[in-house]
């Protein structure tokens, strides 16, 4: 169990989630009232007692505490399963063009995805924050971009940082022509 507060809520019953380790199914959300948060929940969700899960709690007094039962689910990553293949055969190599050339188009700061995943083969381990700067883009709206990428296998999120999987290697190495320097040029060769 455990309790947010979210302005509107951002899972729902039946609904596998990823965690920092596992994968979660949700059993059930619910709304309740801070004073309604009993013992028994605060100590299933690693509190010692109400009064310290509520302390816990982030966001504003006024925004809704939603209750969220949930299970672990022994099933694998698939993201990991997916992000370890490193052979792909050119079906593979042209689905993946394929996706993130719509990612590009469906973008409202213009195309990211092949500039994000050089950025994150150039600089494996540099903080989000950094590269989103790098990139001109806030931090929110850089994470959310690799979280696509990792969604296809391309990345690994590290302790601090990314790096490009071994999936995504064979993928970015077959794009060099067409991949970005760190100063918006790009990597192929000239014609002269």
């Amino acid at each position: 169990m455990t309790f947010r507060r979210w302005r509107r809520s951002q899972v729902i019953a039946g609904g596998r989630y990823r965690t920092g380790t596992d994968i979660i199914e949700v059993d059930s959300v619910d709304v309740v009232a801070a004073e309604d948060i009993t013992v028994a929940e605060a100590r299933a969700a690693g509190h010692a007692s109400p009064d310290e899960l509520r302390a816990d709690l982030r966001g504003p007094a006024d925004v809704p505490i939603y209750r969220i039962h949930f299970h672990r689910l022994d099933d694998a990553d698939e993201r990991a399963q997916l992000a370890a293949t490193r052979d792909l055969d050119a079906a593979q190599m042209a689905d993946i063009d394929r996706r993130l050339k719509r990612m590009d188009a469906a973008s409202s700061h213009g195309p990211w995805t092949l500039a994000t995943l050089s950025a994150i083969a150039d600089n494996p381990g540099v903080a989000a924050s950094e590269l989103a700067s790098a990139a001109g883009l806030d931090r929110a709206t850089f994470k959310r971009d690799v979280r696509k990428l990792k969604e296809l296998g391309l990345t690994l999120s590290l302790t601090t940082g990314y790096r490009v999987s071994p999936r995504g290697e064979p993928f970015l190495a077959s794009t060099a022509p067409e991949r970005p320097d760190v100063d918006g040029g790009s990597n192929g060769a000239t014609a002269g």
